[in-house]
């Protein structure tokens, strides 16, 4: 018989710890609460985080314990997904009998790359700041996306501020089989965000470790099956979510979705350049909230300026994608839970949306047609 308890409502950091304390260190031989490694408890609906402490030479050693809190966490009463990650941000306690430390000269590698089996394709959909309309860009363009045929999956990367359940008017909790969860259906495509496992008021306050681990839940155990493309809806900013997402999954490329004011754009060559450097393709940029027009009278207006995303994909080499309108529609179907792509496919408003998902994915298939080059050798 299905429990009825609603998830993570009977789960307190005290039943956490007891439970943790069947879990042994090798090193010290004291479970882990004792031998201080826990390094913080997050409870958000039914998802757990732990960060255990550690340090880099010991993260191999590690990887079974991580493994067995895992097991033990999935094990308690109303918790639906149990996240363990291993944090190095200060020296972890010594054990009491340490074995001889061995130097290898180098640093223990990163984890490999989450595999998204079934997935063709993952692009992040990207800004430097807030405030530019990137959840509404990631939304529209995964509906229309969806509408022109293609299998797609919809993310929301933004843990701090997930806006995925208000804008596809989704408010349930995804049910779990097989220990992974089953991503929602709405206009579709399949979607899945934090904010389906907490309320909505509910702050999330999460350190870095916590904000790691909660992605990797996300994609690694989700069902999200067969996929042209997951869209990736990231959280303004270069900050822990970014570097997650390029080194745990084999990210096909960005789109950078920016104002046409200067301030904005400013910030958008900071997510160009941090994406550069972790070696995710550039798709082009987006001018959201191009230009207004009065739905009264048709008048235009450039409130925010007009073509700056444009002249700063031109400069910067990248491809310039198209221009959304700022228009009443979008933010209301947006409040309702009805993308205007779905809620008004004629509008203007829906035409830019379908445009922008057209050039988007003729963008993808070029990369996927194109296998990234080798390592470069160079020889002084």
């Amino acid at each position: 018989m299905a429990n009825a308890t609603p998830p993570g409502a009977s789960v307190t950091q005290e039943i956490v710890r007891a439970a943790l304390h069947g879990v042994i260190d090798p090193a010290s031989g004291q479970d882990i609460v004792t031998a201080g490694l826990i390094d913080g408890i997050e409870l958000r609906g039914g998802m757990v985080q732990v960060a255990l402490l550690t340090d880099r030479a010991k993260a191999a050693a590690m990887e079974p314990v991580r493994k067995h809190v895992e097991a033990v966490l999935s094990r308690i009463a109303g918790v639906v997904n149990a996240t363990a990650v291993l944090t190095a941000h200060k020296a972890a306690p010594p054990a009491k009998a340490p074995a001889p430390a061995q130097t290898h000269g180098h640093q223990h590698a990163p984890k490999a790359p989450l595999l998204m089996d079934g997935v063709r394709a993952i692009v992040a959909v990207a800004s430097g700041k807030g405030g530019v309309g990137k959840s509404t860009v990631a939304v529209n363009l995964a509906v229309a996306l969806a509408r022109q045929g293609r299998k797609v999956g919809l993310l929301d990367a933004d843990i701090y501020g997930p806006s995925l359940p208000r804008m596809l008017g989704l408010n349930r909790k995804p049910r779990v089989e097989n220990e992974r969860m089953i991503p929602l259906a709405a206009w579709g495509l399949k979607a899945m965000s934090i904010g389906f496992l907490v309320e909505e008021e509910t702050p999330m306050i999460w350190r870095g470790p916590m904000v790691m681990g909660a992605l990797e839940q996300m994609l690694g155990q989700v069902a999200w099956g067969e996929l042209d493309i997951l869209v990736v809806d990231m959280p303004p900013g270069t900050g822990d979510a970014q570097l997650t997402m390029s080194q745990r999954v084999s990210l096909t490329g960005a789109v950078i979705v920016s104002t046409p004011q200067d301030i904005a754009l400013i910030d958008a060559r900071r997510a160009i350049k941090m994406f550069e450097r972790v070696n995710v393709p550039v798709l082009g940029l987006v001018e959201n909230m191009s230009f207004y027009c009065c739905p009264n009278c048709g008048h235009r207006a450039e409130l925010f300026g007009h073509g700056g995303a444009k002249q700063e994909a031109h400069k910067m080499g990248a491809p310039f994608l198209g221009a959304v309108p700022l228009l009443l529609d979008i933010r209301t179907t947006a409040d309702a839970g009805t993308p205007v792509v779905a809620a008004a496919p004629d509008s203007d408003a829906a035409k830019a949306f379908v445009d922008l998902a057209g050039t988007v994915w003729a963008q993808v298939e070029r990369k996927l047609a194109s296998p990234a080059a080798g390592p470069k050798i160079v020889i002084n």
